[in-house]
C-alpha cells in the first residue's frame, strides 16, 4: 500500500481498501479539503461519479494568486492534467487502428525512419512504454527550452540525437517522446491538429466543454495558475504547450475528466477490444493506462504533473466508479487525498489529518545548514533556508520548504519524508517509505 509516497514522472500505483457504498458523508469529505485549504496543505478540485452519474465535485484553494487579490478556484477551473493526456492520445490512436489507418504492428519508421530503432518501434510499444525511447524531460537541457515554443520538426531533431535506453520490447520504462511522437502521428494521418481532432473524436462528441489542448495560462478563462509553497503561494514557471503535446498538454477540468473516462468503459469513445488492449498489463504498464489497487477492487486510470500542477484519474469497473482530482498547490500529498476521499466514499475508517507545524526564527536554523551527503545514498542533499523556512534539495531535484515539527525533526509530507536532525554530530537521519539513511554535514 502506498499512501505517502509521491511518484513526479510515473503514476502513483496503490491506494486504500475499502467497500462500496452508494451513499457516503459528504460533510466529512468537506471538512477534509476544508481543512487542507485553511492549513495551505493543498489547492485544488476533485469529481467523483457513481455509475456515470456525479456525486461530489468541490474546488477548493485559488485559481490565481496576485499579491493580496485571490481568486477562488471553482468546479469549472480548469487545471494542466499532464500525463493524463496520455489516455486522450491512446484513445485517439486506438479509433484511427479502428477506421484501418494504423495498427498496433505498424513501426514508428513509417512516419519518423530518423529516430532510433525506428524500424524496429511499433506503435503498440509506443503505447505501453516499450520503445526504450529515451524520455526526453529528463534531460538536464529539457529546463533550458521548456517554456519556449518548439514545432515538429524541432522537437524531433531533439529526438534524433538521443540515444535509444534499450532494445524495443525487452523491458519498460516511461518516456514521454513516445506520446509526444503518437500525438504527431495522428496530425499526420488525419492532416489536422492535434486540438482539432481531440475536438472532433472526444470533446465534442461526449460533451466535454472544459477541456482542450492548453495554450499560455488565461485566467479569465478560468484556468488555474500553479503555486509551490515556500513562506506562501509562489507561482511555478510554465512549459510552453507546443513541447508536451500528445504526452501532457490538455487543460482541463476533474468533472470532466470523470465524464471522459467514464465514456472510455462504457464503450462510446473505442471498441471494447481495444480498451482491453489499453487495460492489459506487461512490466506494469499497460497501454496509456495503470493499475489503481483498492482492496479487492482493481481500477484503471493515470496521474499527471506537470509545472507543479499533479492530477489522478481512475475508474473502479466493478462498482462504475470515477474519482478525478487535480491540484495546483501541493504539500499534503495528492495520492494521500485521493486515498483519504475514496476512504470517506467507501465509509472506511478515516482519521482526518492534524497540521502542527512549529515556529522557529532564521536563526534557529542556521545550525543545520550545509551540503549533506550518505554512504548509502548516492546523491548530496543541500540544507539552506529562506527567511524561517527551512529547503531541502536533492542533486539534479527542485528545492522544497521542509515543516518544522519539533526537536530538531523537519518534515516533507507531499514526499512522505521526514528528517531528524543530530547538531552535534552534524547529522540528520533520512526516513522515507520505512528506509532510514543517515547523511552527514560535508566538511
Amino acid at each position: 500500500m502506498i499512501r505517502k509516497l509521491l511518484f513526479i514522472l510515473l503514476p502513483i500505483l496503490a491506494l486504500l481498501s475499502g467497500c462500496h457504498k452508494h451513499s457516503f458523508n459528504k460533510p466529512r469529505l468537506d471538512t477534509l479539503l476544508v481543512t487542507l485549504n485553511a492549513h495551505e496543505q493543498n489547492m485544488g478540485s476533485i469529481a467523483i461519479a457513481d455509475n456515470g452519474t456525479i456525486v461530489y465535485q468541490k474546488a477548493f484553494g485559488y485559481s490565481r494568486i496576485n499579491g493580496t487579490i485571490k481568486t477562488p478556484a471553482n468546479v469549472h477551473t480548469k487545471y494542466r492534467v499532464g500525463s493524463i493526456t496520455k489516455m486522450f492520445t491512446a484513445v485517439m490512436i486506438f479509433q484511427l487502428i479502428e477506421e484501418g489507418k494504423l495498427t498496433l504492428t505498424t513501426t514508428l519508421a513509417k512516419y519518423y525512419p530518423q529516430l532510433p530503432n525506428a524500424g524496429k518501434i511499433t506503435i503498440a510499444q509506443m503505447l505501453s512504454h516499450h520503445s526504450g525511447l529515451h524520455n526526453f524531460t529528463a534531460d538536464s537541457g529539457y529546463l533550458n527550452y521548456m517554456g519556449k515554443p518548439k514545432s515538429e520538426a524541432e522537437m524531433t531533431a531533439i529526438f534524433a540525437k538521443q540515444k535509444a535506453d534499450f532494445e524495443p520490447g525487452i523491458k519498460a520504462a516511461y518516456s514521454n517522446t513516445n506520446f509526444v511522437l503518437l500525438g504527431y502521428i495522428i496530425e499526420k494521418i488525419t492532416g489536422k491538429s492535434y486540438p482539432e481532432e481531440l475536438k472532433e473524436r472526444i470533446t465534442t462528441k461526449i460533451g466535454l466543454e472544459d477541456t482542450y489542448y492548453g495554450t499560455k495560462t488565461d485566467s479569465l478563462n478560468d484556468e488555474a495558475y500553479s503555486y509551490n509553497y515556500i513562506s506562501g503561494w509562489s507561482q511555478v514557471p510554465e512549459t510552453d504547450m507546443s513541447i508536451p503535446g500528445g504526452a501532457g498538454a490538455i487543460v482541463a477540468s476533474p468533472t470532466d475528466l470523470v465524464h471522459f473516462i467514464d465514456a472510455l468503459f462504457a464503450g462510446k469513445l473505442i471498441s471494447n477490444t481495444n480498451l482491453e488492449h489499453m487495460k492489459l498489463m506487461k512490466d506494469n504498464f499497460g497501454m496509456a493506462m495503470f493499475i489503481f489497487p483498492f482492496d479487492d477492487k482493481t481500477g484503471y486510470g493515470h496521474s499527471g504533473g506537470i509545472d507543479g500542477f499533479l492530477s489522478q484519474l481512475i475508474y473502479y469497473p466493478a462498482d462504475k466508479l470515477s474519482v478525478a482530482y487535480i491540484a495546483n498547490g501541493i504539500r499534503y500529498p495528492t495520492n494521500e487525498i485521493v486515498a483519504d476521499a475514496l476512504s470517506i466514499y467507501y465509509n472506511k475508517p478515516f482519521a482526518m489529518p492534524e497540521f502542527k507545524s512549529v515556529e522557529l526564527k532564521s536563526a534557529d536554523l542556521d545550525k543545520y545548514l550545509g551540503n549533506y551527503s550518505s554512504v548509502k545514498m548516492p546523491l548530496k542533499i543541500a540544507i539552506t533556508k529562506n527567511k524561517t523556512t527551512l529547503i531541502g534539495q536533492a542533486t539534479g531535484q527542485s528545492a522544497y520548504p521542509l515543516e518544522a515539527r519539533g526537536n530538531d525533526k523537519f518534515v516533507l509530507d507531499l514526499a512522505g519524508v521526514s528528517l531528524r536532525f543530530d547538531t552535534v554530530k552534524h547529522s540528520f537521519y533520512y526516513f522515507q517509505n520505512g528506509e532510514t539513511y543517515l547523511f552527514t554535514r560535508d566538511k
